[in-house]
């Protein structure tokens, strides 16, 4: 059940799925979702905080913590080197993949249809292979970006904080893209895992 205080899409008192909630926060970066999946986790929203940080110590996030599910507070606080570990633990649940790059959701919400889309214009780009991705602005932080790609046959992950233009992380992303390419020095992967949530995914919601 979706509650006021947060700016977004989705009017108060609107019911959802966990597994659209996952969806909608993680694509489109749909606060009221984010907030809904720490209200109803068991304990309720101070044990999903708990348990944020506590896997964020388990995974040698040592610079991180943080108050809320949302990331507009604040108090929230990370590194570009604990959010590399972060992407790569999330990489390796195939339902966070294929949410966070999906292109796009349309959602019935009372007697109209809210038409949600990815926030990272680079997932609809046919010369990139993201594998996960995932935006966030509040003033304090700026503009941010994290995502995984392969170029020149390479898993790359890269980490924009603090990017001053609407689209300069974008900017900054093909510019790396470009120069990893101009070097090429990476040696070939195997092709990375197909994102796409299976039914078993699902249920784990």
């Amino acid at each position: 059940l979706v509650r006021a205080g947060i700016r977004s899409n989705l009017r108060p008192g609107f019911e959802m799925t966990r597994g659209t909630a996952l969806h909608l926060a993680l694509m489109s970066s749909e606060n009221r979702a984010a907030q809904l999946l720490g209200r109803t986790y068991p304990g309720g929203l101070a044990r999903f905080v708990e348990a944020m940080n506590a896997k964020a110590r388990l995974l040698g996030m040592d610079d991180s913590h943080f108050a809320d599910p949302t990331g507009l507070s604040a108090q929230n606080r990370s590194s570009a080197s604990d959010l590399v570990r972060l992407v790569k633990a999330a990489y390796e649940h195939e339902v966070i993949r294929a949410y966070s790059i999906s292109g796009e959701l349309a959602l019935p919400v009372g007697n109209r249809t809210v038409n949600y889309r990815n926030t990272n214009r680079l997932t609809d780009n046919p010369e990139w292979d993201i594998g996960l991705q995932k935006t966030g602005y509040i003033s304090a932080a700026g503009r941010c970006l994290v995502m995984q790609t392969v170029i020149e046959g390479k898993r790359v992950v890269m980490v924009f904080l603090d990017s001053v233009g609407k689209y300069s992380r974008l900017g900054d992303a093909q510019r790396i893209r470009e120069f990893i390419e101009s070097t090429r020095i990476s040696k070939p992967l195997a092709p990375a895992r197909p994102a796409v949530a299976t039914d078993t995914a699902r249920r784990t919601l």
